[in-house]
């Protein structure tokens, strides 16, 4: 079974290695360019004497560091679009592998053939879904170790790992991801037995699960902290954190949102006229966060929520196998 299995879908397999080699013939100068250029304009110690903390006293250093990330962030601005590829490789898995991987068997009438040579189905299902997923997780890691360590530059210089672009593609998560497509494709073949109709289902079903996981789920993981600073003085939100922010604006006195998505200060030595101008006396900035320590949290969260639905997934296939004339 093994052999066979190996068989049928090694061109599969070999396309993949292929194409991330090919990607890999990108990432790796760029990779290295941008490194490069980030250590050669002093970011890591820069970024490192910032530290952590959420709010810093802002300083001439401090606003020469965040002029720094910001020229790196416009030479390499292009790169956003080579990362967006990262974004969805997860779900090419589930639709190229996973869907065919059953459908097509049931499409071209090749199960009852195994069926009926001493192959128990549970047998078979098991050799199929073991060896294309240990495929998988094998290119799956080093796709993650891989990305991360490109990504890590515009991340860094950026608004840090905690954000919904650059979370999707470091650490662990897509591992997680590319199980789950993977999954989901299996169990779109086994419902709908056709090749066209299941990869359909796994793409749109992998898109809707990540858009609900990550847009309503995700920022609620843990609760949100919050801050409130005023607009004169010299205490700003640190760029370095690697918070992220779900949402500020400024508020007057009464506690009432009256400018979203707005910042005022910090303000000159004379002053921010009267309390913060149009927002009125005694306004204050507010912004609720995720704090960027929380990654690696979040980050096994996220990741146990794909895994088991995963294993829900790959169970609920097996059932269906087994009614299966």
């Amino acid at each position: 079974m093994i052999w066979l299995t190996w068989r049928q879908h090694r061109r599969q397999a070999l396309f993949t290695l292929g194409a991330l080699v090919a990607l890999a013939a990108i990432m790796v100068p760029t990779g290295l360019a941008m490194h490069a250029k980030y250590d050669s304009l002093g970011l890591p110690a820069c970024r490192a004497a910032l530290g952590s903390a959420s709010m810093i006293t802002q300083t001439e250093a401090s606003s020469r560091c965040e002029s720094l990330g910001h020229q790196f962030q416009q030479q390499f601005s292009g790169m956003v679009f080579v990362a967006v590829l990262f974004v969805v490789l997860p779900v090419l898995v589930g639709v190229f592998f996973g869907a065919p991987l059953v459908s097509r068997e049931f499409e071209q009438g090749t199960h009852r053939l195994v069926w009926t040579q001493g192959v128990s189905r549970l047998h078979w299902a098991a050799v199929k879904f073991g060896l294309v997923g240990a495929i998988t997780v094998v290119l799956s890691v080093g796709y993650a170790l891989g990305v991360s360590w490109w990504f890590q530059p515009l991340v860094s210089a950026s608004a840090g790992r905690m954000t919904y672009f650059s979370f999707d593609v470091q650490g662990v998560v897509p591992i997680a991801y590319t199980l789950f497509a993977l999954a989901l494709g299996i169990f779109a073949g086994t419902y709908w037995r056709k090749v066209l109709p299941a990869m359909g289902i796994a793409l749109v079903g992998f898109a809707a699960v990540r858009v609900a996981i990550e847009v309503l789920a995700r920022p609620r993981y843990l609760p949100a902290s919050t801050l409130s600073f005023p607009p004169s003085g010299t205490q700003t939100p640190n760029p370095a954190s690697g918070d992220w922010v779900l949402s500020e604006g400024v508020r007057n006195a009464a506690g009432e949102m009256v400018l979203p998505d707005a910042r005022i200060g910090p303000c000159p030595p004379e002053g921010c006229g009267a309390g913060g101008g149009a927002a009125g006396p005694g306004a204050y900035n507010w912004m609720e966060y995720q704090p960027g320590d929380r990654f690696w949290t979040f980050q096994g969260i996220e990741t146990g929520i794909f895994v088991a639905l995963t294993a829900a997934l790959v169970y609920f296939a097996l059932r269906r196998l087994r009614t299966i004339a």
